[in-house]
């Protein structure tokens, strides 16, 4: 929850963890062994899926 609120208030201190999915309008950040697959619309932040990484793209 402290990542998605600091993606939330600041998304340029987590930038190097931000990346844009492939064949998806969504991105994902890393945090540790988990990703938070999101969407970014302006100042609106929709988190879709938290889950471990080796699962969370199926």
């Amino acid at each position: 929850m402290d990542k998605i609120q600091e993606l939330a208030s600041d998304p340029d201190s987590l930038a190097n963890n931000v990346t844009r999915l492939k064949g998806r309008p969504e991105s994902r950040l890393r945090v540790g062994e988990f990703r938070i697959v999101f969407l970014q619309d302006g100042d609106d932040l929709l988190v879709i899926d938290v889950a471990p990484r080796g699962n969370i793209y199926d």
